[in-house]
């Protein structure tokens, strides 16, 4: 859905892909196609927060600041779209980063994957100055 939303991107270098992620003005918080039982909802700016969404960067090019430039991109599209919000749903090695960009934690989450295991999550939300700075 991201993809075919244009709100997917990849950062590459040197002509490799070395990170990825996006963000979402429908309702589906994290979990990909292949786990919804349906279409997600657009979402209304007015009320709700926009979604951002499977963040990945390789592990050989952490900490250079890839992954902070993307969620920068992302989020400044959901400003222009009208968002006065965005929330996600962190992994936990991703839990530090999101804080440091003004993300709170709203709740602990443990999700049971298809085969059985639990992933542990923190959803998250940062409220978003509009672009006028108001």
């Amino acid at each position: 859905m991201l993809v075919d939303d244009q709100t997917y991107f990849v950062a590459s270098i040197d002509g490799s892909d070395v990170a990825c992620g996006g963000w979402s003005r429908r309702g589906a918080l994290y979990g990909g196609d292949q786990r919804r039982m349906e279409e997600a909802p657009l979402l209304d700016p007015k009320v709700d927060a926009a979604r951002i969404r499977a963040f990945f960067v390789s592990p050989r090019f952490a900490r250079r600041g890839i992954g902070r430039r993307m969620l920068d991109h992302c989020i400044a599209a959901a400003v222009a779209e009208g968002f006065s919000a965005v929330e996600l749903m962190a992994t936990l090695p991703g839990v530090p980063l999101y804080a440091q960009c003004g993300f709170r934690e709203l709740e602990k989450v443990t999700d049971t994957m298809p085969n059985g295991v639990g992933v542990r999550f923190v959803r998250m939300r940062r409220e978003l100055a509009p672009p006028d700075g108001g």
